[in-house]
């Protein structure tokens, strides 16, 4: 069955959304949306943030409850009320942000809600092989008794997806399945798709990485603004094609002109060492270059940013600010530096989604709105600001950060460092699950920055980004810094030799 015959055929569709209509607290961010996915497809929804792709993904997985329209599940009118109703359809969705319990061991999560029994007591024996099992096809050697809460981003990505196909399902939902896994992972990943397919599971996804997209998808169906654009078969799209339909408008270029430092060091890191994960690690940030870190994942970009930040504590190690010696031991210390961090793990590590925008952004920076009492007038004047400078698309200032898209959650957590006034920036995966548009919405704010005369890291997996961003990109590979590359060396090819240890 090829490609561009799949949705031709004469089953019927697997699932059929009638016009669908979603709306939070009065405003519409679905507006009728009608689609036919059929079995054994894989299905990409595109669109920029607050488009409505993860709206529609909650209401198919009982997430959200639609505010009108029907669906129809294998031909009947069904109801999906909640998650545990779409998993007893046979509908799983493994979420952009985890949905995984830090106290828990793997399996244990794995098996959460699926839990096997052996007569009164739960068969942990069965449920530990089950998962060495799952993780065995999906190529992952992590081990079944090990915290959650130990996990790198990547490893608990391979944990939703074990943890969705421990039941019988036959349409997976993925929201961002791969932008935290390295190429191999997404090749470990592609292959899975290719294997899930051929027993005719349905799989429906949302991602912003068009090539990705062209590759591994049958049909695409673009967003704009909670409608409808287009269903597409993939063979008759290209990604300029699919980038203008999500955006309603030809995008110039999206990396601004690149900025050079002055020599003036702005940070300096000396001789940073922590037993297991980092060794001898010596850098220099200019003021107003933009730095980059590349790496695989685990070369130890995040632990290194980690460590100046005071968030995990050195074995040894001197760090800098503007000349002079200064002590990390914690974030405070390094707000007290002028530094900021955004996390690549900004629900875990960054924002409180049931706190609203303006709490959000005040989390740091809440001593400047205090004289006796909070001058919330005054918080929630900055608060506007920021939703202003950075179009942070909203439902009211008051919006809780779980009704965010997450390109626009990822700009409140922006807008939460900017309200600490720093000089030095540090940026972790800060494009990771954000649409084109948005993408190029913080290139340019960040190019800004350094204008202003900030000095900004930016931590990245996607080669891309750091080519068209950084005027020096460091190279890191289990642990240590391998290379650095400036000038026409920041490319494809001198970045991953040297991540990969061929030089």
């Amino acid at each position: 069955m090829t490609k561009s015959k799949l949705a031709n055929q004469s089953f019927e569709p697997i699932m059929q959304i009638d016009n669908i209509v979603k709306e939070f607290s009065g405003v519409r961010v679905l507006h009728k949306v009608t689609i036919d996915i059929f079995p054994g497809e894989v299905l990409g929804v595109l669109g920029e943030n607050g488009a409505g792709k993860s709206t529609l993904l909650k209401i198919l997985s009982g997430i959200y409850q639609k505010t009108s329209g029907s669906i129809r599940f294998a031909g009947q009118d069904v109801s999906i009320d909640n998650p545990a109703s779409a998993k007893a359809l046979g509908i799983s969705m493994i979420p952009q942000e985890f949905n995984l319990i830090n106290t828990l061991n793997v399996f244990e999560n794995i098996f959460l809600g699926n839990e096997r029994s052996n007569g009164l007591f739960l068969d942990k024996k069965a449920m530990r092989a089950k998962t060495l099992g799952l993780l065995a096809e999906l190529k992952t050697e992590l081990n079944p008794d090990a915290l959650i809460s130990t996990l790198s981003v990547a490893q608990k990505q391979m944990v939703e997806i074990a943890k969705a196909l421990v039941s019988d399902v036959k349409v997976l939902i993925m929201d961002e399945p791969t932008t935290v896994l390295t190429n191999h992972e997404v090749e470990i990943f592609f292959a899975l798709v290719e294997r899930l397919k051929a027993r005719g599971v349905t799989l429906v996804f949302i991602s912003h990485k068009l090539k990705e997209v062209k590759y591994i998808c049958d049909r695409l169906v673009i967003l704009r603004d909670g409608y409808l654009v287009s269903i597409d078969e993939v063979d008759d799209i290209d990604e300029a094609d699919m980038a203008r339909k999500m955006v309603g408008r030809e995008l110039n270029q999206i990396y601004p002109k690149k900025v050079f430092g002055s020599d003036e060091p702005v940070l300096k890191v000396s001789n940073l060492n922590i037993k297991g994960l980092l060794k001898n690690i010596n850098f220099e940030l200019k003021k107003g270059e933009i730095l980059g870190f590349a790496g695989l994942i685990g070369a130890g970009r995040t632990e290194t940013a980690e460590a100046v930040m005071g968030l995990r504590k050195k074995d040894s190690g001197e760090v800098q600010v503007n000349g002079k010696a200064v002590t990390i031991g914690s974030v405070a210390d390094a707000v007290a530096c002028n530094m900021a961090y955004l996390s690549e793990d900004r629900q875990g590590k960054g924002l409180v989604m049931n706190f609203d925008i303006i709490k959000n952004i005040s989390l740091i920076s809440l001593a400047k709105y205090v004289k006796g009492l909070i001058r919330a007038r005054a918080e929630k004047k900055q608060a506007q600001h920021y939703v202003k400078l950075f179009d942070i698309k909203a439902a009211s200032i008051n919006s809780e950060l779980m009704n965010l898209s997450g390109g626009n959650q990822q700009k409140v957590y922006l807008a939460k460092w900017m309200d600490t006034e720093p000089e030095i920036l540090i940026l972790d995966e800060p494009t990771r699950g954000i649409d084109v548009n948005t993408k190029k919405e913080i290139y340019h704010f960040i190019n800004q920055l350094t204008h202003k005369g900030m000095s900004v890291i930016v931590i990245s997996s996607e080669l891309e980004e750091l080519i068209g961003l950084a005027s020096r990109v460091l190279v890191m590979r289990e642990g240590e810094i391998v290379g650095e590359l400036e000038g026409d060396d920041i490319n494809d090819r001198e970045i991953m030799y040297y991540a990969a240890g061929l030089k």
